[in-house]
């Protein structure tokens, strides 16, 4: 049985921008669907109260399952065979280690808030 997932990021960080748009057109992921977060507030608003934070890592929904953060990130990479780009083919092959992905993690996510911070954008999403 193939699994359904939705990719929820931040729009407004470069990085995670960049990480979604190779996902939705370099992954080969067919049943994929990628949402900004600031573009589904409705939705992040839920996950939130739920203990799901879009500021504290990417949000992954496969099926009925939610992964937050670096085993969103971790989870996604896993899924990912044969990318028709270079730069998603060594990301995945990092991300797929638990260990690699929860070492590396915090440090992207301070990243992220930096990014944020420097553009003059806010890091919470509501």
């Amino acid at each position: 049985m193939t699994s359904n997932f939705t990719f929820i990021y931040d729009g407004e960080c470069p990085f995670c921008n960049q990480f979604a748009e190779l996902l939705e057109i370099k992954s080969k992921i067919s049943n994929i669907k990628i949402l900004d977060g600031r573009k589904n507030l409705t939705l992040i608003k839920s996950l939130l109260k739920k203990g799901y934070d879009l500021d504290k890592g990417a949000i992954l929904l496969k099926d009925e399952l939610i992964f937050h953060g670096a085993d969103a990130i971790n989870t996604i990479c896993k899924e990912i065979n044969n990318p028709s780009s270079s730069l998603l083919l060594l990301l995945s092959r990092i991300f797929k280690s638990t260990k690699r992905t929860n070492l590396i993690f915090p440090l992207l996510v301070r990243a992220r808030r930096f990014a944020l911070i420097s553009k003059g954008t806010t890091t919470s999403l509501v």
